[in-house]
């Protein structure tokens, strides 16, 4: 068998880094996105993780553009043939409450962190139909389920997923695709250690385990749904937030 594609949105960040390694070490040649970055700095961080032993391929896509989504997915696969496994990673945070929300802070929270599944799907979608194989993985949150305060658009965008995996998996059931989705927790990433101290540690107040998730942890989740042998689990959610939250 050739060697399985996969493709990680937002794979420069701490969770989706973590995501890129994990599958590596699974022998999958791994595809990270970027679009912030430029291209010299991208290559340098290519470059670190190959001294790291990491060889990571690389593609630009802005993920809240359909355009340039499809135009992401014909380089992919010029260059690699296909995508195996697509993990839906990026997003933002642009939080105040909803009285006080401009339309433009609710706009691009929507675009990139739920628009963004369709139009990154949309375009790998037809190949992984074709070839009658495919695990999409989509990254949600604990507060898609819960809701947090000033956070209506990025909660409306991560509860959003749930129904698109839902909807999605029963289309392609058919064509032995997967999609799930994964809602973690609060992850010990930068962006949460640079929430005030006193936020912080109210936050880890409510959470059973005493402790933010690791983003290993959240990768070890991505392995277990892009395995070959887990073809009969979809259209699931798997929640990782130590206690926090429990249907």
């Amino acid at each position: 068998m050739s060697q399985q594609v996969a493709l990680v949105t937002g794979g420069f960040g701490g969770i989706g880094y973590a995501i890129c390694k994990a599958l590596y070490h699974q022998g999958i040649q791994v595809i990270a996105t970027y679009h912030h970055h430029s291209l010299e700095s991208a290559q340098e961080w290519q470059l670190e993780q190959r001294k790291n032993g990491f060889d990571f391929d690389i593609v630009h896509v802005d993920v809240g553009n359909f355009a340039s989504c499809e135009q992401m997915a014909r380089e992919v696969i010029e260059k690699h043939g296909k995508v195996d496994i697509l993990v839906n990673n990026a997003g933002i945070t642009r939080d105040r409450s909803c009285n006080k929300m401009s339309k433009e802070e609710w706009d691009i929270v929507i675009i990139t962190d739920l628009n963004s599944i369709f139009y990154v799907t949309h375009s790998l979608l037809d190949g992984m139909r074709a070839r009658k194989y495919g695990r999409i993985i989509n990254i949600s949150s604990i507060n898609g389920q819960k809701g947090q305060f000033g956070q209506v658009n990025y909660s409306a965008a991560k509860a959003g997923i749930h129904g698109f995996t839902k909807a999605l998996a029963l289309e392609t059931a058919a064509h032995q695709i997967t999609v799930n989705t994964i809602s973690p927790g609060y992850v010990e990433t930068d962006m949460i250690m640079s929430i005030g101290e006193e936020i912080r540690n109210k936050i880890l107040a409510e959470i059973p385990m005493g402790r933010f998730a690791r983003p290993d942890e959240i990768a070890r989740v991505v392995v277990f749904l892009a395995r070959d042998d887990n073809g009969y689990i979809t259209g699931a959610n798997i929640t990782i937030n130590g206690g926090h939250y429990m249907l």
